[in-house]
């Protein structure tokens, strides 16, 4: 989606960057700039700051950097688009509506419709849920020991007994019964006429990652079939490409996410503080699921029942995760059944045990094979290890990686790892997948590159502009966008000083005209160079000097380098030469721009 570049700014600039990121990120004022320990990496000491003047952030440790709605799109995982939209719904901003074909603006409407109808219902089950013909459902929710504030953040609610009241209340609210049925909130039949999908039962609302109601999971009350009920697929819901409780889990930060079977697993686990649960939607897991758990996470772990069933769809889960190159572990909730059991008997502090000593995936895969075979046997132990060779060959490409699952295993099943290895050669010779691993590097001293020193020594000359911007009228006189030799810093520079005398940017501004994570992040690094501000005057002029004429040199060089490739090489190294030799005879003085 495309908004005027007018409509950003105004957006960027009503959003303070300093209040946004506190509202998620405990800072503290140093200097011109705040500090806090950064989201986006672990660390024990603060390297995050946020600049308010340059409205930017940047971390000294991983280099996350950006504005106002970069911070967004890395902190809440949202697309630059829902950036956008959320930051104008917090400045108060309505941001201008999009030109659609009459075809497209129709099934916008479509879709934006069975969005409100959903949302009515919703609303219409938590208002049932709340009043005396939903205390059976509330009942049933209090014995599962969910507390009041748990049962409103999800939006819990009860369809009354009667089959036809959402759908009488539906139409009473304007909805047209095409919509309500297209929904899959009722049904016609020519027996029964027109009736709800949902009735006597307690309603988990389906949200999709912008948090709106897409769909419902029902509970019946009672002895009923099916005992879980879901909306069907429709043109807001697909079941194969969203999570239940992914709208939460998303902004967990961090980097795990646990992948359950049931509603109640993932809000008690969240209720535990477990914020990073999900759950498939009354379907097998699938790898558009998976894919878009590679979004938000590294690590899944499976906490699917301690069952048969449980543990074939554990089996067939690790195997969709692999496609994605997504790690998985497997936790183990014996003697429970499965999470919520396990926490309301054990509590949380035991569940992050279990959590901590989740089993590997692979070694999870074995032991269940190991189920299949004798161990006692010599001729069944045998037909166990070729199972397993074949098994290694298959899933992993990499000697090497294979190589440390041969070793564990071969100390776990008391076997030779030489035998099992030659086993798993031949499988992997036989289907081609042998991979020589690659020996390590020697190592030797690290020197730095000269390519990353010219660039290093820009981006500190860009930073002081911007720390000191009253600093350029003193050396515009020998420095220009030529001498910025990397075209991402040149282009940088001309924005904030335009050649042309047009309206310069600021450098939240510059950053909003990047769309690359890549640029971003050198973009902020380039205006959060970390300097010296502690010395004296006269030791700051000497610095400054020193990077000037390092600038100046690098450029020199630069098109000293080009003579007969680019026409105005010469003009450049010629006036390139005049500045040199002006500059060893002149120190830029700071006087009246920096403190004594």
């Amino acid at each position: 989606m495309y908004y005027p570049e007018e409509v950003l700014e105004e957006v960027r600039s009503r959003n303070d960057i300093v209040d946004v990121v506190s509202s998620y990120v405990k800072l503290t004022k140093k200097g011109a700039n705040y500090f806090g320990l950064c989201p986006f990496h672990n660390e024990k000491s603060p390297s995050f700051s946020v600049s308010g003047p340059k409205q930017m952030y940047y971390c000294f440790g991983c280099g996350a950097g950006g504005n106002v709605f970069s911070f967004l799109q890395q902190y809440e995982n949202m697309s630059f688009p829902e950036a956008v939209k959320a930051l104008a719904d917090r400045a108060g901003i309505k941001l201008p509506e999009v030109e659609y074909t009459e075809e497209a603006r129709r099934a916008r409407d479509r879709k934006q419709m069975l969005l409100d109808v959903c949302k009515e219902a919703a609303k219409y089950f938590y208002y049932q849920l709340r009043q005396p013909q939903g205390e059976v459902g509330m009942k049933y929710l209090a014995g599962r020991e969910l507390s009041p504030e748990t049962m409103n953040k999800w939006g819990l609610g009860y369809s009354n007994k009667t089959s036809d009241d959402l759908y009488k209340y539906l139409r009473s609210k304007g909805y047209e019964s095409d919509v309500i049925i297209e929904a899959g909130l009722a049904t016609y039949e020519e027996q029964r006429g027109m009736h709800d999908k949902f009735w006597n039962r307690v309603m988990f609302p389906i949200q999709n990652i912008n948090n709106q109601v897409i769909g419902f999971g029902g509970r019946v009350m009672g002895e009923g079939k099916p005992k879980y009920l879901n909306s069907p697929e429709t043109p807001i819901f697909d079941k194969s490409r969203n999570l239940f409780g992914l709208n939460y889990a998303r902004s967990s930060r961090k980097n795990q996410i646990i992948l359950c079977e049931g509603y109640m697993d993932v809000i008690t686990m969240h209720q535990a503080g477990f914020t990073q649960a999900v759950a498939s939607l009354g379907t097998a897991f699938t790898s558009g699921q998976a894919s878009l758990l590679r979004k938000y996470a590294d690590e899944v772990l499976l906490a699917y029942d301690s069952d048969g069933a449980g543990t074939n769809a554990a089996l067939r889960a690790i195997g969709i995760l692999r496609e994605v190159e997504l790690t998985g572990r497997v936790l183990s909730f014996s003697p429970h059944k499965d999470p919520d059991e396990f926490i309301k008997a054990e509590g949380a502090e035991a569940f992050q045990k279990r959590i901590d000593e989740a089993e590997n995936s692979f070694l999870f895969e074995v032991r269940i094979l190991e189920r299949d075979f004798n161990l006692q046997d010599p001729e069944s132990k045998t037909k166990f290890f070729r199972e397993v060779a074949r098994k290694l060959a298959v899933t992993f490409r990499d000697e090497l990686e294979r190589t440390n699952y041969i070793e564990t295993l071969s100390v776990k099943y008391h076997v030779p790892a030489g035998e099992l290895k030659k086993m798993v050669g031949g499988f992997a010779a036989q289907e081609g997948l042998v991979r020589v691993a690659e020996k390590p590097k020697q190592a030797l001293g690290k020197k730095e590159d000269p390519a990353e020193s010219i660039k290093k020594t820009q981006r500190m000359l860009i930073t002081w502009l911007t720390d000191v911007p009253q600093l350029y009228e003193r050396i515009s006189k020998y420095i220009t966008a030529d001498d910025f030799t990397d075209p991402l810093y040149k282009e940088v520079f001309e924005k904030l000083y335009p050649p042309d005398g047009g309206t310069p940017e600021s450098p939240a501004s510059i950053l909003s005209g990047f769309t690359e994570e890549a640029d971003q992040q050198e973009i902020a690094a380039l205006f959060q160079t970390q300097l010296e501000t502690k010395q004296d005057r006269a030791t700051r002029e000497v610095a400054l000097h020193d990077l000037i004429m390092a600038v100046k040199n690098n450029s020199f060089a630069y098109y000293s380098g080009r003579l007969g490739e680019d026409v105005d090489a010469l003009t450049k190294v010629v006036n390139g030469k005049k500045d040199l030799e002006e500059l060893r005879r002149t120190r830029i003085s700071l006087e009246g721009l920096v403190s004594e």
